[in-house]
């Protein structure tokens, strides 16, 4: 059923409005904020992370349990569907980056550091770090809104891909520090593992020697970020040049999705191949 759902919610990201409709935060984020005003546990981070991660996830594990029996699981499916596709990144990234490809491409400089400021949160000192910058956004946001996801949820089920963008929740919009540096170290170890098989990904489809160099050196760093690790990989992977202006520097934007594409069909060639083996 994992790699039904997977495909499920790969074609209703591309094709339906579903995924807009779900993936609904306010709720939680208000009670986020709620928890973190209240003084009694506004010295807590661990316990506002139980109630507000923990106790959500240990209901759907518990809904699961209860339908799982049911009409050969039949019921449990449109709940793992909603929850892959909840669980999913936020916006359209390609979408976001349309207005800095355009202005990019008209070697527009200011335009493309207001709209990178302004869709991206991303500022930058010069033209060719600003270009940087956007490139390790679009790995790192392509790894956090999916194939971390899918990873998870291949793995362990709904529950630990519910996890995941929680504490993403958590870490991004906690107006608590404590609260968001707790969610960080538990989203970090979450990272470990699926960023490097990424990285591996990154091999097989892209300059296996490249990558194997970097690897060598940061395969067993727990200190490295996720990010950092897949800017690191993914930009030797996909042989993009340094930084220019115009539209070459928008190309080395294609290569950087296409490298991603190709991880994408691995991963799901993987994911079929270890559902048909006995």
């Amino acid at each position: 059923m994992s790699f039904l759902v997977l495909l499920l919610a790969v074609w209703i990201e591309k094709f339906s409005a579903l995924r807009h409709r779900v993936q609904r935060d306010g709720g939680w984020l208000r009670e986020l904020h709620k928890l973190e005003a209240s003084p009694r546990l506004a010295s807590h981070p661990w316990l506002v992370l139980v109630i507000l991660v923990l106790l959500p996830v240990a209901l759907l594990g518990l809904l699961l349990v209860v339908l799982d029996p049911v009409a050969y699981g039949l019921l449990a499916l449109p709940v793992h569907l909603l929850v892959v596709i909840y669980s999913l990144g936020r916006g359209d990234l390609l979408a976001g980056l349309g207005p800095f490809r355009d202005a990019w491409r008209r070697e527009d400089l200011q335009a493309a550091g207001h709209v990178a400021n302004r869709d991206l949160a991303i500022c930058a000192d010069s033209g060719e770090q600003l270009l940087e910058r956007v490139q390790a956004h679009l790995l790192w946001e392509a790894y956090q809104s999916f194939f971390a996801v899918i990873f998870w949820y291949f793995l362990l089920g709904p529950v630990a891909a519910l996890s995941y963008r929680l504490l993403a929740l958590a870490e991004v919009h906690s107006q608590n520090p404590a609260v968001a540096e707790r969610a960080a170290q538990l989203r970090h170890a979450f990272d470990w593992i699926p960023v490097r098989l990424l990285a591996a990904s990154f091999a097989l489809v892209g300059n296996f020697v490249a990558v194997s160099r970097v690897m060598l050196h940061e395969l067993l760093n727990w200190d490295i970020s996720a990010a950092q690790l897949i800017e690191k990989v993914g930009l030797v992977a996909g042989e993009i040049p340094a930084p220019v202006v115009g539209p070459d520097g928008i190309n080395s934007l294609d290569r950087i999705w296409e490298l991603l594409l190709r991880a994408a069909v691995l991963w799901y060639a993987g994911f079929a191949l270890w559902t048909v083996l006995p």
